[in-house]
């Protein structure tokens, strides 16, 4: 089986597409890839306080001290 990727231009494409489906030929399946912006979009609205340009920093240097070895 062979998994390919098609931006329907046309609505005629589509109804083709659908009666390939119906016909046992194809498997049409809902891409549910989101954009990176949209998945920070939704933490963002889950979060109840967003984080300073300070706490920011502070857990940014924490992570390259550990990763490189340096000691704060």
């Amino acid at each position: 089986m062979d998994t390919i990727r098609i931006d329907i231009l046309n609505p005629k494409a589509r109804k083709l597409l659908e009666d390939l489906e119906a016909l046992n030929l194809i498997s049409i399946q809902k891409d549910n890839v989101k954009s990176l912006k949209q998945i920070v979009a939704r933490l963002r609205d889950k979060s109840e306080a967003r984080p300073s340009l300070d706490e920011i920093t502070q857990e940014v240097e924490k992570v390259r001290s550990n990763r490189y070895g340096k000691k704060s």
